[in-house]
């Protein structure tokens, strides 16, 4: 091989090499070895003030729960749950009226109801809208708007109310 084909073919096979390890998707609900792979752990249950502490509004988004997560809130979790799809772990789970938790930045965030279908506690407030369609599983679907302490607008979600959480995880 000669200099030039050896200057070309020196990034190439340095950036094939970097690219080795990006196929590894660790996001909750996806498929990992259990022989390899530690269990992961459950976020922490933290008021709304600390959980988001330092975190700029614009940054506060609703994350997947996973089984660790759901195994720490019960019995508190809830009665029912909002999926972002259909198939997908919950990211918030509320009884109406009563409670709900959402999770945000990897903390889980309990906020008691103000209303049937609206959550609040130290500024920040997650409120449900049922919709009238049914997607292909039959879950109803919801929006679920949230809206961080002092936060200059209100971010919405659309996603699925599931209420047989304890048959389904």
């Amino acid at each position: 091989m000669n200099a030039p084909q050896t200057l070309i073919a020196l990034p190439l096979a340095l950036a094939a090499l970097a690219l080795t390890g990006c196929n590894r998707n660790t996001a909750i609900g996806n498929d990992r070895e259990a022989q390899i792979d530690h269990a992961p752990t459950p976020a922490p249950v933290m008021r709304a003030a600390a959980a988001l502490e330092n975190v700029a509004p614009a940054l506060i988004k609703p994350e997947t729960m996973s089984f660790a997560d759901l195994a720490v809130l019960r019995p508190l979790a809830g009665d029912c749950a909002v999926r972002l799809t259909e198939v997908a772990f919950p990211s918030f789970v509320y009884t109406p009226g009563a409670a709900g938790t959402i999770k945000l930045n990897g903390k889980l965030v309990r906020l008691p109801a103000t209303d049937e279908m609206r959550f609040s506690d130290q500024g920040l407030t997650v409120t449900l809208r049922p919709g009238q369609e049914r997607g292909d599983a039959g879950l109803g679907e919801i929006d679920m708007i949230v809206v961080p302490p002092d936060a200059d607008q209100e971010t919405g979600y659309s996603g699925f109310n599931d209420c047989n959480i304890g048959e389904s995880g």
